[in-house]
């Protein structure tokens, strides 16, 4: 009679499953011991709540999400939390969430994914990011009417791998994040001199910052209910060239936030002046062995989706006085993937005009959008102005 005989050796799997589980990671909310009921009475009210984190949310995906936590330990409700807190107006252009660190657009992406197409219009999470700081491939921006652009600005945010993002890091990753920059503003001072100022031990005589147009007043509510402004000012920071032209922000909204203000109209100098010098900081980071984050469907990732991919905020304010009233500015606007904010009081004839997208277009891209519809918003006040029609001038979508 034939006897079958164990094989002499277990397979591999079975014979070291105990050592496996041993060191597989745990899930970060196997050890967090919250006391929570279930997913139907923890949904959250969203009556009312106008932002796009609560035209995604549903209760199915509240239950898919509801249980999960990144690896640093940021949760989903700390996700949504933003939006609960600020649910916006019927107007709101708000995302209504954030980002714990780079994992929660991973462990979260049901959520997220979502978040980006809808804000982002247009956008597929199917694509590449590409980036392009070659500034010279910028046509125009150094030619604007003066009478009609009074001054522009062009902001990047930036956050560094191996740390949570400031909605949720901690006093001891803050204070690191801070080291970190001063060692890399003392290389950056060799090119373009600078002063960094820590918002914990500022002068008495504060007219350099003032100069510079730097407000160093309390957090705002936004950074107050994002989480952004817990243990405020410890560890926070700006830098600024010694022309005043260039500043860097630490630990602001995201890890770094590097500003270029002019008072003028030449939005093309201000973008090449931020190019040049974050291509800097970035080099110097990578010798540091901590990089900016970057993923290919994300681009640069940073704490507010509304932000990622480039990162980048252009903006002209722009005297606009027949335009705004005419019926179809909205439509113009969105056609030119621009937005906009008044500036003043309401009535005031004075707009913000920025760029509604940060993912899906290079960084030129982004700016020549900017540039040929301020001047295009330009010409048609003109056109009102002398009581023409602007019928021809109307853009199609971008």
């Amino acid at each position: 009679m034939w006897k079958l005989r164990p094989p002499l050796e277990m397979p591999l799997a079975t014979k070291y499953k105990s050592i496996l589980e041993q060191r597989m990671p745990k899930d970060p909310m196997s050890l967090i011991k919250l006391k929570r009921l279930s997913p139907e009475e923890e949904f959250p009210d969203l009556n009312r709540n106008y932002t796009c984190m609560a035209r995604i949310l549903t209760l199915q995906m509240y239950k898919r999400q509801c249980g999960r936590a990144s690896e640093s330990g940021f949760t989903f409700d700390d996700v949504i939390r933003p939006g609960l807190e600020d649910p916006g107006g019927p107007c709101s252009e708000s995302v209504g969430c954030v980002a714990g660190d780079a994992h929660s657009y991973i462990i979260f992406c049901d959520f997220f994914d979502r978040i980006i197409e809808l804000y982002h219009h247009g956008y597929k999470m199917t694509k590449a990011h590409k980036s392009d700081f070659n500034y010279d491939n910028l046509k125009g921006g150094d030619d604007f009417d003066s009478q009609y652009v009074l001054s522009c600005e062009v902001r990047v945010g930036r956050n560094v791998e191996e740390f949570s993002f400031p909605p949720h890091c901690s006093r001891g990753e803050r204070r690191q994040l801070e080291s970190l920059a001063k060692q890399a503003f003392t290389q950056l001072s060799q090119e373009l001199p600078g002063t960094y100022y820590s918002l914990k031990d500022l002068p008495e005589d504060r007219q350099e910052l003032l100069d510079a147009g730097v407000s160093v007043d309390s957090p705002s509510l936004v950074m107050m209910k994002t989480g952004v402004a817990r243990d405020w000012p410890d560890a926070r920071g700006v830098w600024i060239s010694q022309d005043t032209k260039l500043i860097v922000w630490i630990n602001n909204e995201d890890h770094l936030q590097i500003v270029c203000t002019q008072k003028g109209c030449d939005i093309r100098e201000a973008f090449a002046l931020v190019c040049i010098n974050l291509g800097r900081l970035e080099k110097l980071y990578e010798k540091m062995k901590h990089p900016f984050i970057w993923k290919d469907h994300l681009g640069y990732v940073l704490s507010s989706p509304a932000e990622v991919g480039t990162g980048l905020r252009a903006y002209c304010d722009v005297k606009l006085s027949h335009i705004h009233k005419h019926a179809e500015f909205e439509t113009i606007m969105e056609r030119l993937r621009l937005r906009k904010s008044v500036i003043g009081a309401m009535g005031s004839s004075v707009y913000k005009i920025f760029n509604a997208d940060t993912i899906g277009f290079t960084e030129v891209e982004l700016l020549q959008l900017l540039v040929d519809g301020v001047k295009l918003l330009i010409n048609m006040d003109k056109n009102l102005k002398q009581g023409s029609t602007i019928d021809h001038l109307m853009p199609a979508p971008k």
